[in-house]
């Protein structure tokens, strides 16, 4: 009997051994690394474990990563644009320690230096700049591409691009890829269905400045993101016959030539309606164009971003323009309760009535920096 007992034991020893050594060989052989691809069709090779990111240029981005971890915790490095909206804007109410995070090392050219000294395990970059993908590689650096204009510049499937690949970097929040999908695509079809049967004599004809000074004057012709913004509502874009891709330059005459309906005025520039119907920018005079006379000059929104462009924000924007282009068409849709829902349900992102209100009255300095 104690032959046999010593020789259970021995087995067990064995056996404990072989489980030891198997399960310390599994941990050695799980990869750190795996490969996502980028937006500009890149394989880039990325930590499993990401902690700390940077943002190079994009100015929405890292807007996107806060509501999409409900903090801005993992990022070390974005361009000062993104720092100005978050300051006039939600997020930074939202999530205070984005405003202390480093501009100095991405804003106008990368200081690779500086930018190293944050220790990024990956840095988003725009679009297509190969010299910028160079830079980051031999600094060691994975740099993945994040376009904005890829979807011809369709905030709506813009953003859901930028949360898949967010979801292929950090998979144990995939599930926010559907819940966003749907939730925007809910808005956009009900839109499409109320405003599809409209007249096109009977379309509102938008101006859509995007920058303006006593200098410039901006506007977005039919390869930008203004035409989309009309398009998605079913309203008429006045400068579609410009072909300039991104924002085109135009004249007072070719303003009052095309005598828009409605003006919507971005967060690009400080001006506000007022500054329409006061003429306070420059020499020129606004009062002779029908949208100022009827008083239909509107600001876009500001929540986490700037939403002109593809963001977070992009669906609440989109039944903004709704409801400010065809009041009586959406007026059974109630703007601030959709908006907390849609946060809520999307981010787990709780906002007051005064917070979602703000969104629609952001200030002049949102403007900074352009």
């Amino acid at each position: 009997m104690k032959k046999i007992l010593v020789f259970l034991m021995v087995l067990l020893c064995v056996a404990s051994l072989f489980a030891k050594g198997s399960k310390e060989e599994r941990v050695m052989t799980e990869p750190s690394t795996h490969i996502v691809v980028d937006h500009q069709g890149v394989e880039v090779e990325v930590p499993w474990k990401i902690e700390r990111i940077g943002v190079y240029g994009i100015y929405p981005l890292p807007s996107v990563i806060s509501v999409f971890f409900n903090n801005a915790n993992k990022i070390v490095a974005m361009s000062q644009p993104s720092l100005t909206a978050a300051q006039n804007g939600l997020l930074g109410q939202l999530y205070p320690e984005i405003l202390n995070v480093d501009t100095a090392s991405v804003t106008g050219q990368i200081n690779i230096e500086e930018l190293l000294n944050k220790r990024p395990d990956v840095v988003f970059f725009s679009g297509s700049n190969a010299a910028t993908r160079k830079l980051l590689n031999d600094a060691g650096i994975p740099a993945i591409s994040i376009s904005v204009n890829k979807w011809n510049y369709d905030c709506i499937e813009t953003l859901d691009h930028w949360i898949e690949l967010l979801a292929e970097l950090f998979p144990e929040d995939s599930d926010k890829v559907q819940t966003v999908h749907n939730y925007s695509y809910r808005i956009y079809n009900e839109i499409q269905a109320r405003v599809k049967d409209i007249p096109d004599e009977e379309r509102v004809r938008v101006f859509v400045l995007f920058q303006y000074s006593p200098s410039t004057l901006l506007t977005s012709g039919k390869h930008f993101f203004g035409q989309w913004w009309c398009d998605a509502i079913g309203a008429i874009n006045v400068a579609n016959e410009l072909e300039k891709d991104n924002s085109a330059p135009v004249t007072m005459e070719q303003v009052y030539a095309w005598n828009p309906e409605a003006i919507v005025i971005t967060n690009f520039t400080s001006a506000q309606p007022e500054t329409l119907y006061n003429n306070a920018m420059g020499n020129d005079d606004w009062s002779a164009i029908k949208a100022v006379k009827d008083r239909r000059v509107y600001k876009t929104p500001l929540g986490m971003y700037r939403s002109y462009t593809p963001g977070a924000d992009a669906p609440v924007s989109l039944l903004w323009w709704a409801k400010a282009i065809y009041p009586e068409r959406f007026a059974d849709m109630d703007l601030i309760a959709i908006a907390k829902d849609y946060y809520k349900t999307v981010f787990g992102v709780d906002l007051t009535t005064e917070q979602v209100e703000s969104i629609f009255a952001p200030p002049s300095a949102a403007a900074g920096g352009f």
